[in-house]
C-alpha cells in the first residue's frame, strides 16, 4: 500500500456517503532526536507517526476529520466522519476544493544519502558539535547539543481528479553555550539546517554558538539614544518571519494585519525585497504542491518598496476575487489547511558584515532579542522588544551591550532599511526563513 491508496478510498467513501466534493491528505514520517550534555547522551527518541485527514463538502458546508488507522475501515470511518460533520457546520460561500490542482516541479526535497546515516554516527554528530563548543576559550558550559531529523511522505488526492505525492528529509543541529561567570553570564546559539546529517558542519556550530556567547561578556546597559541600527541575521529573521505572517489573507481579512488596504503602496525601502517561494530546493518549507492541491510558485511580496500581494489560500482568494498564491499550509494531518508563509526570502545585497557596520558609522550592532512576538502589536506594528548585542563604535564592532530595548514601528523599519547584507542563510526562526543582516537607519534605543 502507498499513501496515495488510502488518500483515494477516503474521497471516494465521503461522496458515497453524500458530498459533493471532498479531499484527504495522508502522511507518514520519522524523527529522530539526540541530546547531548558533558560529553554523554542525555537522551535518544526515535518516534513514527502516520495518519489521514478527510475534508468532505456538502453543497457550502464542510466537515473534517482524522485517524491514524489506515485501514480500509479506518479510512471508511475517517470520511464518513468528516461528511457527517459537514452536516452540522455554517454555511460558507467561499469555500471548497482548489480550482487550480497542479504540482510544481521541485526536486532533491529527499536527500538519498539520508538513510546511510546510522543512530551512532548522529550521536557522534551531536558529541562533535558540543566537543566543538567547548573547546573555545571562554566557554564556561555548554546548555545542551541536539541533533534531530525528520523523514516523511504525503499524499493528496480529491474528488475532481487530482492526486499526487512526495517524501522530504530534513536535518538540524544545534547547540548553546555560555560564557562568563554569575551575573556576566552570556549564551549563544549555534545551528545548522541541510536535506540529511552531512550537510551540517559540527565545528562550525558549536563554533557559532561559543563565539555568539564570548561577544557577549562583560556586556553593560548603554545610554539611550537614536542611531543606526544593524540587525544579524538570527534576529533579521525573527522580524521577517512576523511580518511574512501578517501578509497572510486570513489576517488582512480579519483586520489583524498592519498592511490591511495597503496593497501596493509604499511600505518598505527599495533597499529590501521579500519574496515567498515554495520552490527552493534547499527550503525547508518546499514541496510541489500546497495543503489544497494547488501547485507551489514563488509569490514576490517587497519590490521596489512596495507590497505587491498577499499570501492566499483557496478560501481567502475566493473572498477576495483573486487566485490563490499556493500558501494553503498543512501542519499535519490533524489540521484542514490554513494559510502560511512557505520559505520566505530576502534577496541578499552587496556588502558583507564588516561593510554594513562601516555605513553604520556610530549605533548598534543587535544580534539578540527577547519578548518579539509578545512585543508587536500585530495590527499597528509598533514594537518595543528586549535586546543584546555590541556597540558599532567608527565603524567598527565595539564593547558588548544588554540590558536595552529597541522600539520602532514594522512599516518605519521596513522603510529605513539602507541595506541587506550579502551573507544570506537559512534561520528557523519565525518559519523557514533565507535571510542577511539588515542596516536600518535609525530605531530608537532605550538603555541607561
Amino acid at each position: 500500500m502507498t499513501l496515495a491508496d488510502p488518500a483515494r478510498r477516503a474521497v471516494e467513501v465521503a461522496l458515497a456517503a453524500g458530498a459533493t466534493d471532498a479531499d484527504a491528505w495522508a502522511e507518514e514520517s520519522t524523527s529522530r532526536r539526540v541530546r547531548v550534555y558533558d560529553g554523554e547522551v542525555e537522551s535518544l527518541s526515535d518516534a513514527g507517526g502516520r495518519g489521514i485527514g478527510v475534508r468532505a463538502f456538502v453543497g457550502a458546508r464542510s466537515g473534517y476529520a482524522y485517524g491514524t488507522d489506515l485501514s480500509d475501515g479506518g479510512v471508511s470511518d475517517v470520511a464518513r466522519a468528516a461528511r457527517g460533520a459537514a452536516e452540522v457546520a455554517d454555511e460558507d460561500e467561499h469555500g471548497g476544493l482548489s480550482d487550480e490542482s497542479g504540482e510544481a516541479p521541485v526536486d532533491g526535497l529527499a536527500s538519498p544519502d539520508f538513510g546511510a546515516w546510522s543512530t551512532e554516527r548522529k550521536v557522534q554528530l551531536a558529541l562533535a558539535v558540543e566537543r566543538a563548543a567547548r573547546a573555545r576559550e571562554g566557554v564556561t558550559q555548554v546548555e545542551n547539543a541536539v541533533y534531530t531529523d525528520a523523514e516523511g511522505s504525503v499524499a493528496l488526492a480529491n474528488s475532481r481528479g487530482f492526486e499526487a505525492a512526495y517524501s522530504a528529509t530534513h536535518a538540524w543541529a544545534y547547540a548553546s553555550a555560555f560564557a562568563g561567570e554569575g551575573s556576566n553570564l552570556m549564551t549563544g546559539l549555534g545551528l545548522g539546517i541541510g536535506r540529511d546529517p552531512g550537510a551540517l558542519d559540527s565545528e562550525a556550530i558549536g563554533g557559532e554558538a561559543a563565539e555568539r556567547a564570548i561577544a557577549l561578556v562583560g556586556a553593560r546597559q548603554p545610554r539611550s539614544r537614536r542611531c543606526p541600527v544593524l540587525l544579524d541575521t538570527f534576529v533579521a529573521a525573527s522580524f521577517v518571519g512576523f511580518i511574512g505572517a501578517m501578509l497572510s489573507a486570513d489576517a488582512v481579512q480579519r483586520g489583524r494585519s498592519l498592511f490591511a488596504g495597503r496593497e501596493g503602496e509604499q511600505v518598505a525601502s527599495p533597499a529590501i525585497a521579500v519574496t515567498d517561494d515554495g520552490t527552493l530546493r534547499d527550503g525547508v518549507a518546499s514541496a510541489p504542491f500546497d495543503g489544497e492541491g494547488s501547485p507551489a510558485r514563488r509569490t514576490e511580496l517587497f519590490r521596489d518598496g512596495r507590497l505587491l500581494t498577499f499570501l492566499f489560500d483557496t478560501r481567502t482568494a475566493r473572498k477576495a476575487g483573486r487566485a490563490t498564491t499556493g500558501n494553503a499550509r498543512r501542519a499535519s494531518y490533524r489540521t484542514p489547511a490554513s494559510v502560511g508563509t512557505t520559505n520566505l526570502i530576502v534577496e541578499p545585497g552587496d556588502e558583507d558584515l564588516a561593510a554594513l557596520a562601516r555605513r553604520a558609522g556610530n549605533g548598534l550592532f543587535v544580534t539578540h532579542v527577547a519578548g518579539l512576538h509578545s512585543g508587536v502589536n500585530p495590527v499597528s506594528g509598533t514594537f518595543s522588544v528586549g535586546a543584546a548585542g555590541r556597540l558599532i563604535e567608527n565603524g567598527e564592532l565595539g564593547a558588548p551591550v544588554r540590558e536595552l530595548t529597541i522600539a520602532s514601528d514594522l512599516v518605519s523599519m521596513l522603510t529605513a532599511v539602507r541595506a541587506v547584507g550579502s551573507e544570506a542563510r537559512w534561520v528557523p526562526f519565525g518559519g523557514s526563513v533565507r535571510a542577511a543582516p539588515l542596516l536600518v537607519g535609525e530605531m530608537a534605543v532605550s538603555g541607561s
